[in-house]
């Protein structure tokens, strides 16, 4: 089992930058593919970013590719979202999420096992 919980959520302008975090805990020894979502109200969640288990393959959705950055730390158990030229289609909720390894690296909410609660970020216009 491993546990996520998300943080660094918040309000920023139009334009500003935000980093969120995902914490992971449990069995941190097991190679995971881990990535970030994002569900805003009225909408599916949809996939935002992954990151291969050790670090070296990515995969962005086309609407953040060039403006987020997603990173892990494995001695730190600690997964990274920064999140630069926010706009207002970036509100939503963000959620980080974990599966056994694989390759390609895999995009769809459902083939992920693992889910944080959530984190709220607002960008306001």
């Amino acid at each position: 089992q491993v546990q996520l919980a998300e943080s660094g959520g918040g309000v920023v302008p139009a334009g500003g930058s935000l980093t969120l975090s995902c914490a992971v805990s449990g069995r941190t020894d097991d190679g995971y593919d881990m990535g970030w979502f994002r569900q805003a109200p009225g909408k599916e969640r949809e996939f935002v970013a992954v990151i291969g288990w050790n670090g070296n393959r990515f995969h962005y959705s086309d609407s953040v590719k060039g403006r987020f950055t997603i990173a892990r730390d494995n001695d730190k158990n600690t997964l990274i979202l920064r999140m630069n030229s926010l706009k207002s289609d970036d509100t939503a909720v963000y959620y980080c999420a974990a599966r056994s390894w694989s390759a390609p690296v895999l995009t769809a909410p459902r083939q992920y096992f693992y889910w944080g609660q959530g984190t709220q970020v607002t960008v306001s216009s």
